[in-house]
């Protein structure tokens, strides 16, 4: 075990005997030699940082294609020094990534190389796998049809203003679901069917405000129930009571619903929370992980094993700092988005789709054996690009990490300033938000704000949904929180009259950052269950109000 400060926010953290066996294990071998990867430098929640700002999913831009002229949607805005091609164009055969292959020049870091080839080498313009379907404005998605402002989603169908949900139906304002129908506003739900202001509840239907629940059906305002029917803040109703007392809420006036929001947060912080949200899961640390063994300080895992620091993994094996999905994948280290059925690789963004033995790389499609690459499809043995022999590659990279090791760049993950996109457009923001101030104290760009993205609202929007006319799709409406604008548009406003729930007066963004401040951090401390005192770590910090128990305790007092 080995204690160290975290070079970036100066916090004292611990490299594991278990940390550094893993690294023994991912340290490669160029040319005969093995090269170990170093214990990290920066601390868990660093190095977490680092990474997920260069994942931009949420924001979309106009902006031309590089190649063809035609106007297209990117998440690379048009101001940035990044070439950008249609994602069909970058896809065919129609120009060639080594093109634009150079030598490595010994003169400079491996960062001065790296950064004069991100430059010059076209990015797609935005992360789709078909099929899709009328879903154009949607990011790090496939198999979706007639959605809107999806993100991090597969296999959807009527779906807007998501992220990370998978075969889900007409569901909207939601984030991390699964197999879920006609739900809105709901967090970390799975096998859910008309479900509103929800989360952390499972095959549970026709309900509303509800927190841990499991096989609920017409409940509300309840909590910690398993298999109960016309429940009002968990207390039993008749089927005739039930139904009275929830028309009495006017549910379809805005004015009301701060005010029951209000009042949900107050009862459910009355009863006990579970320490973490997880079944079936063996010698597990983190939040959020299910069916899944020896896991470490990481959270949002399914289907998992021998996996540390890392989130948004699925049927993973041998990874360690991986960040936002990894699908198949075994033997990663400090990568983003490590894509589907990929191992075998570290410090890189973007190896996706079986790729293998990448390092230092931005965005590889079904490659292997490169190093310093950016935008290659279907390649390998490539170094900045450039196409070498197996042989010729295993000794030119055993040089550049020689002077990378002299550099002191080798084992660490690419620097910040790399990042194609700012800080506060990236996902990083969201888990860790930063003043501009700081961010750019830190290395890190920023992207100011767009004044003409923060017009008055001059249209006044109905309390009622009853009262909305079809015209309200032509208007532009400013967010009461942030002032940015937004609009309604036409199959957003068909959900809302179908489940008769007011128009939003907040913009997309302030909704999905009211969603993440309901889902607890991706940070664990140490404390006792408030029942029995056993040791428990948690991802509720200890002087939050909430009453929180260890799995036995909590396990006795559900309903």
């Amino acid at each position: 075990m080995e204690q160290k400060t975290c070079k970036n926010c100066g916090t004292k953290f611990v490299v594991t005997d278990d940390d550094q066996k893993f690294l023994d294990k991912m340290s490669p071998t160029f040319n005969g030699k093995k090269y170990q990867i170093p214990s990290p430098t920066f601390c868990p929640d660093c190095r977490q940082q680092r990474r997920l700002c260069w994942r931009n999913e949420r924001n979309l831009y106009k902006r031309k294609c590089d190649a063809t002229g035609k106007e297209i949607l990117s998440n690379i805005p048009p101001d940035k020094p990044f070439k950008v091609y249609e994602r069909e164009y970058w896809l065919s055969d129609n120009w060639n990534a080594l093109d634009y292959g150079r030598d490595f020049d010994f003169s400079k870091t491996f960062r001065e190389n790296f950064a004069a080839l991100q430059k010059e080498v076209p990015r797609f313009s935005i992360q789709q796998q078909n099929p899709m379907e009328n879903s154009i404005y949607c990011n790090f998605a496939s198999n979706c049809e007639n959605c809107y402002f999806l993100f991090d989603s597969d296999f959807c169908e009527d779906c807007l203003y998501v992220n990370v949900v998978n075969h889900c139906q007409d569901c909207v304002d939601c984030s991390f679901l699964s197999e879920c129908e006609l739900c809105y506003e709901c967090i970390n739900c799975k096998n859910c069917y008309d479900l509103r202001f929800s989360r952390n509840c499972v095959n549970c239907s026709d309900s509303l405000f509800l927190e841990s629940c499991t096989g609920c059906r017409n409940c509300a305002f309840s909590t910690n129930l398993h298999d109960k029917e016309y429940f009002f803040a968990n207390e039993k109703y008749t089927k005739e009571d039930y139904e009275k007392k929830v028309s009495e809420l006017k549910l379809d006036e805005y004015k009301n619903l701060n005010e029951y929001l209000k009042y949900c947060e107050d009862f459910f912080k009355k009863h006990p929370r579970r320490f973490m949200q997880g079944t079936q899961n063996q010698n597990v640390h983190g939040d959020y992980i299910y069916n899944s063994r020896d896991i470490y300080k990481s959270f949002n895992i399914v289907d998992c094993w021998d996996v540390r620091y890392s989130e948004l993994l699925f049927k993973a094996k041998d990874c360690s700092d991986v960040s936002s999905f990894g699908e198949g994948i075994e033997k990663i280290y400090e990568v983003t988005t490590s894509g589907l059925n990929s191992h075998s690789s570290a410090f890189s963004f973007g190896v996706v789709l079986s790729s293998n033995n990448i390092f230092y790389s931005d965005l590889t499609y079904s490659s292997k054996y490169c190093f310093g690459c950016v935008s290659l499809n279907r390649n390998e043995y490539c170094i900045l690009n450039k196409q070498y022999s197996q042989d010729e590659y295993e000794k030119m990279v055993a040089k550049i990490v020689d002077h990378m090791i002299e550099t002191e760049e080798w084992g660490e993950f690419h620097h910040a300033s790399l990042s194609p996109v700012a800080y506060n457009e990236s996902i990083a923001f969201d888990y860790f938000p930063l003043t501009k101030e700081k961010a750019l104290e830190k290395g890190f760009r920023w992207k100011d704000k767009d004044k003409k993205d923060y017009m008055p609202q001059k249209y006044s929007v109905p309390q009622n949904i009853g009262d909305v006319p079809d015209t309200i799709i032509k208007e532009i409406l400013a967010c009461e929180n942030c002032g940015k604008n937004y609009k309604i548009v036409e199959m957003e406003l068909g959900f809302y009259r179908k489940i008769n729930t007011p128009i939003p007066k907040k913009c997309p963004d302030c909704r999905h950052k009211s969603r993440l401040q309901l889902k607890n951090p991706r940070k664990l401390w140490d404390r006792n269950c408030q029942k029995c005192s056993a040791k428990i770590s948690t991802s509720f910090s200890p002087d939050r109000p909430e009453i929180v128990y260890c799995e036995k305790c909590y396990l006795e007092t559900i309903m």
